[in-house]
């Protein structure tokens, strides 16, 4: 900081013009003509510190090179003293300002670090080549970023190496130069300017050319079949078959198990028609709370599944062959392999297509513990299936899903106990969060054993067992049911993937872009087989891209937003979240505020005797933008859509705030949430002024 306020006070830039480079022409030369090695070292130190202070007169500089050195020394002194100098400049920018910068705007740069990261060398390179871009700005802005200082140095190297030889050579006709506008002509920058675009355009031919190769090795058919095949008729698949078909171009959609998928059989659907279920019971429990007394009920668990079977069959024929084909979509039940990017069979068939959309989903993950071969166990796939009420359930898996069935088993009657590695349950969420659930399961009686690690399965006389192993000891757990919640293992495999050698991702799903666009340019993915967000309803938004870009074939590119994600666990209390929660702000040095509403006092939560839970939003310090919103309570899946439409918009919390909401209604502890955050904001330090003026008011003057 002395040495930049240095160059200002003492107005050391008097030193870096035209008129003194030309003035101390020839004083310069005769110097370098008795000691050349001097000069040199002078020259590069001073040269160094200028660009290494961002200090305006590089361009002086430079051209100073070419007169004292001449063309071929000029270049080699000047490239290197100017490249170090600039990586002197992009460490200091890292050192004083990285941190800071992360700490408030680490959300913002995380897209451009991960692009700094697949792309930066190239887009580095272009605009050391275009003079366009002041390079003290590159040197200062790319220390904000994650590229290395290796890649940097020798990048700036190779990128500001042409400029150099230009601006040296025209510092050899140093005298003859009337002003730096003159030094370079429009053409010859407007040249360079264009050769700076090479390497983006470059990187866009390669992509083109790296895609067109991998097409190569497939036969491209002269007549098509279908503009799309959709391989997968769950909730992505479907979504994306109609969206093509309401476009009125062909597209033909295989399912080899039941249309709907998980969603409709055995996940979504009829998860939550059991949810209902255990949740009525757990009501009648309650019925003293409510002024009702004698209440009883008896679980005739067979009448519940039969129930739960019931709902699905009203639903198929929303999801049914009859309905999709009388809409356009070409319906084919069985196995689809695909052999190439532009043919897939089922059966004895063949088509050839544009475009293929995997929407393959995903299937319970079943893990690999000594003895569970020999439990006949459950999984959210297979649970479905039973008739009976488990008299003692062991549910393996804290997450949503485990959560979730843990839950309404217990509220039916079950004996649970639930297991997990993890120290807490629902370990995406924060601490608290967490907490609420975990107190609300102990309080009912459910058993909860986090913190342990399963290591084996067996069969005694007592029955079933397993034993898992918690702070160096062994516990060991008797049960009837065992039902395997851990994860989700997205379907890859038994189509063609492995002979595309389609690349995966380390979470094992298919690796796509923004655009749902895998390796093979006309093959997309959406859905669980392509993750991030194993939900039904990020697989409908997934599955408009992929449709709209298989459709389009590269004409347009649609690209997804993941900035607004919601989702929800429906346990007692639910649990919604949209956006960044607190821990996950924390972890990323992401500044915020916090404003957090207790339902407690709430008073339609009151009145239903669910006065549990809180809202919590995040926002960007200083500011009623929206960054993350967490809602533990009653009905927490439906209060959160109002948060999510907000984000998704723009909107801030001002906004919900002025929205009139129905009183008494649940959603009305939004608007108290908004309130919440408009009352910490009040001017308090005017209030004093206030009231001397409404006293002055009330005085009748």
């Amino acid at each position: 900081m002395v040495l930049a306020a240095s160059y200002f006070i003492f107005d050391l830039g008097q030193y870096l013009t035209l008129d003194y480079a030309q003035a101390q022409l020839a004083r310069i030369q005769e110097f370098r003509d008795q000691n050349f090695a001097l000069t040199a070292l002078v020259y590069f130190s001073i040269y160094v510190l200028i660009a290494a202070l961002s200090i305006p007169g590089a361009l002086i500089m430079t051209l100073l090179g070419g007169m004292i050195f001449g063309l071929l020394w000029g270049t080699i002194i000047v490239s290197f003293a100017s490249t170090i100098g600039a990586t002197l400049a992009f460490l200091v920018s890292r050192l004083l300002l990285r941190d800071w910068v992360e700490s408030r705007f680490g959300a913002y740069l995380a897209p451009i670090n991960r692009g700094i990261e697949k792309d930066g060398n190239f887009y580095l390179f272009s605009i050391r080549m275009v003079p366009l871009f002041p390079f003290f700005m590159v040197n200062l802005l790319m220390g904000l970023t994650s590229i290395s200082t290796v890649s940097f140095y020798l990048i700036s190297q190779a990128g500001m190496l042409l400029l150099t030889v230009i601006y040296v050579n025209a510092g050899s006709q140093l005298a003859q130069i009337t002003s730096l506008s003159s030094l370079v002509s429009g053409s010859v920058i407007f040249s360079v300017v264009l050769l700076g675009l090479v390497p983006l355009v470059a990187k866009q031919l390669i992509n083109v050319m790296q895609r067109n190769k991998i097409m190569r090795a497939f036969p491209r058919p002269r007549q098509f079949d279908a503009n799309v095949v959709v391989i997968g008729a769950g909730s992505a698949g479907l979504v994306a078959a109609l969206i093509v078909a309401g476009a009125k171009a062909k597209v033909i959609l295989i399912e080899k198990d039941k249309m709907g998928g998980d969603c409709l059989n055995t996940g979504c659907v009829p998860s939550k028609a059991l949810l209902r279920s255990g949740r009525i019971m757990s009501y009648i429990r309650r019925a003293g709370e409510f002024g009702i007394e004698d209440a009883s009920g008896q679980v005739n668990f067979a009448a519940v599944m039969q129930r739960v079977q019931k709902i699905i069959a009203t639903i198929e024929p929303h999801d049914s062959v009859e309905r999709f084909t009388s809409l356009g979509v070409e319906c084919i039940a069985g196995e689809a392999h695909i052999e190439s990017p532009y043919t897939v069979t089922v059966g004895e068939r063949r088509i050839n297509t544009r475009s293929i959309i995997l929407a393959t989903g995903a299937r319970p993950l079943v893990p690999d513990i000594a003895g569970l071969d020999q439990i006949d166990y459950l999984t959210s796939d297979t649970i479905w299936f039973l008739r009976e009420l488990p008299q003692r359930l062991l549910v393996v898996g804290g997450g949503p899903i485990g959560c979730e069935l843990a839950q309404a088993f217990h509220n039916l009657g079950s004996d649970v106990t639930q297991v997990d590695m993890a120290p807490r349950l629902l370990p995406r969420e924060d601490p608290e969060v967490s907490e609420a659930v975990m107190n609300k399961f102990r309080r009912s009686g459910i058993t909860l054993l986090t913190d342990h690690k399963l290591t084996n399965f067996g069969i005694s006389a007592n029955g079933n067992f397993m034993e898992a192993e918690h702070q160096s000891e062994t516990v060991r757990i008797e049960f009837d049911e065992v039902l395997l919640a851990i994860s989700r293992k997205a379907n890859v495999e038994g189509f063609g993937l492995q002979e595309l050698e389609m690349p995966l991702t380390a979470q094992g799903t298919v690796q796509t872009n923004d655009a749902m666009q895998t390796a093979y340019p006309n093959i997309y993915a959406c859905g669980d087989v392509a993750g991030p967000y194993q939900f039904t309803h990020m697989a409908s938004f997934q599955a408009w891209f992929a449709s709209l870009n298989a459709m389009l074939g590269g004409l347009w590119r649609s690209r997804a937003n993941y900035n607004a994600v919601p989702w929800a666990t429906f346990t007692d209390p639910e649990v919604a979240r949209v956006g960044l929660s607190e821990e996950e702000a924390k972890q990323h040095n992401i500044e915020y505020e916090l404003t957090r509403y207790d339902l407690d006092h709430h008073d339609r939560s009151l009145a239903d005797g669910e006065a549990h839970g809180f809202i919590k939003v995040l926002t960007v310090p200083g500011k009623d933008r929206i960054l993350g919103v967490t809602i533990v309570g009653y009905h927490a899946g439906e209060l959160i859509n109002e948060f999510v439409y907000a984000m998704t918009h723009g909107m801030g919390l001002k906004k919900i705030s002025a929205v009139t909401h129905i009183y008494p209604t649940l959603s009305e502890s939004n608007k108290a949430a908004a309130n919440a955050w408009c009352s910490a904001r009040l001017p308090e330090k005017y209030f004093p002024l206030l009231e001397k003026y409404f006293r002055w008011r009330r005085s009748g003057r």
